[in-house]
């Protein structure tokens, strides 16, 4: 076990997983493959959303933001773990480990307050549906983002900084596969009490805050959706909002079960187990639940595929 009690820190070492080699590969080809799925499918999401001028609506608008965030979110913890999985080179340096903690509290806090946008969106769009296009404009959907990312990046600084000013000059190992606040106050050899109320306010107001948007957003859908009169009409609201729902109900859940259960029952290899459900899977998840409950979305989809055999046909006939 690699320590220094006499100098300051300037690398970490990522302990990872204690797993027998032969477990770290298929470990290693497990987190592989959800990666390139993660790539590919927000890649496609982004990417067909932009194509489809159908698809340029707020709802599509801010899941293509969705997609970028999940697709970083994913990017700042996977290549890493991935290169240590495969060569056994678990060192981070000082620096390195700072950014990667900034990107991932970035792209963590972005996707929360996104998620609550886009509830907010299905609320005005089913409960003021002849005021859409008037509330949710094009100005108010890029502030509806600009807003998340420049809180998320603000915090996620105030978060970094504290964490990296800490004196680090004992154990230099961190009990994670990633840079993470909670793993990297354990190592620290000064007070982390302010760092503890840090977390408590802001990942507290963060979470709950979004959540409640996303509770009161739904509870007005619900009694709108209730006064429906045809089942059909019911059917057809309630089906615009069932991909999001699914995908908040993944998301929060998660992170519920990481951040707000008791000090006493936090176990690190249950942590780590769930740190790598919603830093990797669920980012992979997104565009599948998106895009499978999605109607307009297979319908661009077919629509590129079709133009695409077109093209493909017309260049072999060349």
């Amino acid at each position: 076990m690699a320590g220094r009690n006499n100098s300051m820190v300037t690398e970490f070492i990522l302990q990872g997983f204690s797993l027998p080699r032969e477990l770290e590969l298929v470990l290693f080809v497990l987190i592989f493959v959800v990666y390139v799925m993660t790539m590919v499918g927000n890649t496609g999401m982004i990417s067909l959303i932009r194509l489809d001028p159908r698809l340029h609506t707020p709802m599509y608008f801010f899941l293509s933001n969705l997609a970028f965030v999940d697709l970083c979110y994913s990017s700042s913890i996977a290549p890493k773990f991935l290169v240590t999985l495969l060569t056994k080179q678990n060192r981070i340096s000082f620096y390195a480990c700072a950014t990667q903690l900034g990107f991932f509290l970035t792209f963590l806090i972005s996707e929360m307050l996104l998620l609550a946008v886009m509830a907010y969106d299905r609320y005005v769009a089913i409960c003021s549906p002849l005021l859409y296009m008037v509330a949710m404009s094009q100005r108010v959907c890029m502030q509806l983002v600009i807003g998340p990312y420049l809180y998320s990046f603000s915090v996620a600084l105030l978060h970094t900084v504290v964490t990296f000013c800490l004196i680090y000059c004992g154990s230099n190992v961190i009990n994670h596969f990633y840079c993470d606040d909670v793993p990297l106050m354990a190592l620290a050899g000064s007070d982390t009490s302010l760092k503890e109320i840090l977390i408590f306010i802001f990942a507290g107001f963060s979470m709950i805050s979004s959540l409640l948007i996303v509770l009161i957003s739904y509870l007005y859908i619900v009694t709108a959706i209730l006064k429906i009169q045809s089942t059909e009409g019911r059917r057809k609201a309630f089906s615009t909002c069932a991909s999001h729902l699914t995908a908040v109900t993944v998301f929060y859940g998660t992170l519920i079960f990481m951040y707000l259960q008791p000090k006493s029952n936090h176990s690190m290899d249950t942590d780590k187990m769930a740190s790598v459900f919603y830093t990797m899977v669920i980012p992979m998840l997104n565009p599948m639940i998106y895009s499978l409950r999605n109607k307009e979305v297979k319908n661009a989809f077919r629509k590129v595929i079709e133009k695409l055999h077109s093209l493909l046909l017309a260049y072999l006939k060349k």
